[in-house]
């Protein structure tokens, strides 16, 4: 069954119509064989039931007299009937009286049976019509005929209908083919020519093309003439969204090159306001620190305060400067992709900022970190951002611990610095890498709020990303990828430890 479904709609077609010329050929001549037949043995029946009358008419006088010779002279004349095998003549109460058989055999003499009131009763046999009848005189039963015919020329006619139905039959399918080979061109080929085209359009994605348009206006014409709008509707809106696609792109471009060059002026924006604030900046720490070392003498305790306070204002401006200008830098600087081992490197951080957390108890854990395709400065710059933080948000606690290390998030490997300091309401999480956003008051640590925006403008330089995990009170983990790991055996050489 599954091979039939696989055939051809043409095949299909084909075998349909044989299938069903085959079945109703075979059911007609199997009609009429059978109607042929019955009436056939119904005439010879008939046939048979005339012989017995002329010879039951012919024996009475025998059966009267007790003449079994002139019986069987009566019975002889049944050899003109070439399909009469034998008959017997029986009296009343079935005795055997006189007998014929063709072939001068002892003769097999049929039994009559008969019911009450019955004039004649027969029956077939495989090979042979048995006719019982009975013989009366004056109303009377006077004895029995019994005749044995031969079904040869029943079976011979079978014989001749089965050959002429076969002959039929061959002949009907043969036509049937002959005609389903026609007309299978006006229906198979349209729909092989669709289903062809359906197929090029589904592979090569050419809307363009159309299948051949069918020349019967049937339900095969309709459905090519439907499936070609259909590819001209498709081929329209595909047309749309090409034109629509590359009028986005010109756009996005125009957008972006427009966004480039603002992020452009608005880098040497801020790298010349950063570097024409030095000058004047520098000039009052000089006046400030000149005056404190020659005139603190003269100063009263409010001056004196105020002159503190501008000389720790100038202070906290030139670390706004300097940080802005690393931010600066990080957009205007081309990456220096190197082969770069991290442990190194943040252990090298690590005896940076142990210098600056000279007397506090600081657990420092660096695990085992991988070797990255990064820019080794900014890399650096990354580590050392995040770690000072952690440094900074853990100074209430005694031991503070913080931690540098990777781990495995949806079978991809992330970095992350983690500490266990105030942490931070993740409410405001959104505002941590923008520029002098602060979480907390000034007053409790102190800082300039750009050191993560330069932490992220580096992570996305890169192609990464960046996010934080925290609650208050208990710590905070900063989560970035730089770029895939890479196999530091295949170019040992190019490996940069900082």
């Amino acid at each position: 069954m599954l091979k039939v479904r696989n055939y051809s709609i043409r095949q299909k077609l084909t075998w349909m119509n044989m299938l069903v010329s085959g079945a109703a050929l075979l059911l007609a001549c199997t009609a009429f064989a059978g109607y042929e037949l019955t009436d056939f043995r119904q005439t010879l029946v008939q046939g048979l039931s005339i012989q017995a009358q002329i010879v039951g008419a012919n024996s009475a006088s025998s059966l009267l007299f007790n003449d079994p010779e002139a019986a069987r002279n009566t019975l002889s004349a049944l050899t003109a009937a070439p399909n009469i095998i034998s008959a017997s003549i029986f009296t009343p109460d079935g005795v055997l009286f006189a007998t014929y058989s063709r072939d001068n055999s002892p003769a097999r003499p049929p039994m009559p049976v008969m019911n009450a009131g019955q004039i004649e009763t027969y029956q077939f046999t495989a090979d042979e019509l048995i006719l019982v009848r009975a013989i009366e005189f004056q109303g009377k039963r006077i004895g029995t005929v019994g005749i044995r015919s031969s079904l040869r020329e029943v079976n011979d006619r079978l014989l001749r209908y089965a050959g002429i139905v076969v002959a039929v039959l061959l002949v009907s399918l043969l036509a049937a083919f002959a005609f389903s080979s026609v007309l299978q061109k006006a229906t198979a080929r349209p729909i092989a020519q669709l289903a062809e085209t359906a197929r090029i359009v589904s592979r090569e994605k050419k809307y363009s093309i159309r299948a051949p348009a069918a020349r019967n206006a049937d339900e095969i014409g309709g459905l090519i003439d439907a499936f070609n709008q259909m590819l001209e509707q498709i081929q329209e809106r595909d047309s749309a969204l090409e034109a629509a696609r590359d009028e986005l792109e010109l756009r996005v471009a125009q957008r972006t090159s427009q966004l480039e060059a603002v992020n452009r002026e608005l880098e040497s924006f801020t790298y010349s306001v950063a570097h024409d604030l030095r000058a004047p900046l520098r000039h009052i720490q000089g006046f400030a620190d000149a005056l404190t070392e020659e005139g603190s003498e003269r100063l009263d305790t409010a001056a004196k305060g105020y002159l503190n306070s501008i000389i720790d204002s100038t202070r906290r401006m030139d670390q706004l400067i300097n940080d802005l200008l690393g931010l600066a830098q990080v957009g205007r600087r081309e990456l220096r992709i190197l082969p770069v081992q991290l442990k190194p490197l943040v252990e090298d951080v690590v005896r940076d900022l142990a210098l600056e957390t000279q007397g506090r108890s600081i657990e420092w854990r660096v695990g085992d970190l991988p070797t990255v395709d990064c820019d080794p400065g900014l890399a650096k710059q990354v580590f050392y951002n995040l770690l000072s933080n952690a440094a900074k948000y853990s100074r209430p606690r005694d031991p503070a611990v913080i931690e540098a290390g990777q781990t495995i998030l949806n079978g991809e490997r992330i970095l992350f610095v983690r500490d266990n300091g105030v942490g931070f309401n993740m409410k405001y999480a959104h505002k941590l890498f923008g520029v002098f956003e602060r979480l907390h008051r000034r007053e409790d640590f102190e800082g300039t709020g750009v050191g993560l925006a330069t932490v992220q403008r580096i992570i996305h330089k890169h192609g990464g990303r960046i996010w934080a995990e925290a609650a208050i009170d208990q710590g905070a983990t900063f989560f970035f990828t730089l770029t895939a790991p890479i196999s530091t055996s295949a170019r040992p050489e190019a490996v940069e430890t900082i």
